[in-house]
């Protein structure tokens, strides 16, 4: 079986990773972020079965990153071949604005549940030093990449960044079909449903620390069906 190798480079055929940390490391503010910086990035030659990855989810109260907050971050360490499970993180955030009743009926969380919770500034340090030197594994990388910048702006003033690996670009790439579009059969890109491909287990959705777990179980089956773990990590990062 051919190998996938996603089309998701830069003009100059490789996303140097490392090299913008290395710029962000000069412009961002003293602090924790300069310092996630200043950590680096590991080399876009760097192979997919050497890169330190983790796995990440946000339950957030919508889909709006310009609006809408994050109440619920999971992470879980992984290689190509291993989920470490003990050393998977938690948090929940309480958000400035209250719960609608729409986002509570998705992801169940509750005023009760958030009221003791921190907020997101409070640890937002701590979730970047669990960041650090990591490339990202997500489902969709629009929501958690996104939610994750809006929040370091208002909370630092700088950006922040990670190179991620998208587990739902990655099944959309390794199963496009040419007539799909024709015949409106696109296969759905639902996390459960990618997962539903490969015979993983089903688990109870939108729970940050479950849901992160659900994408590494999904990464490691798409690298073993449609990727090459000896390829360059600047193959499949974006």
């Amino acid at each position: 079986m051919a190998k996938l190798l996603l089309k998701n480079k830069s003009k100059e055929g490789i996303q140097d990773w490392q090299a913008m940390f290395s710029e962000w490391a000069e412009e961002a503010p003293e602090g924790p972020l300069k310092r996630y910086y200043q950590a680096g990035m590991i080399a876009p030659q760097t192979a997919l079965k050497d890169t330190p990855l983790l796995a990440l989810d946000l339950e957030t109260t919508g889909l709006d990153s310009s609006q809408d907050e994050i109440i619920s971050l999971g992470l879980i360490p992984l290689s190509h071949k291993t989920i470490r499970c003990q050393g998977a993180q938690y948090w929940m955030a309480k958000p400035e604005r209250s719960l609608n009743a729409e986002s509570v009926t998705i992801h169940e969380i509750t005023h009760s549940e958030l009221a003791e919770a921190p907020r997101l500034h409070a640890i937002l340090d701590e979730i970047l030093l669990a960041l650090t030197h990591q490339v990202i594994v997500v489902h969709c990388v629009a929501i958690e990449r996104q939610f994750l910048l809006e929040a370091s702006m208002k909370i630092y003033g700088f950006p922040l960044y990670f190179p991620v690996l998208d587990t739902m670009d990655i099944e959309r790439q390794a199963t496009f079909k040419p007539w799909w579009k024709r015949f409106g059969r696109q296969p759905s890109l639902r996390l459960d449903a990618c997962r539903q491909r490969y015979k993983l287990p089903r688990y109870k959705a939108h729970h940050a620390l479950t849901d992160a777990l659900s994408s590494a179980e999904l990464l490691q089956a798409q690298i073993s069906y449609h990727m090459d773990p000896n390829a360059d990590i600047s193959n499949y990062w974006v």
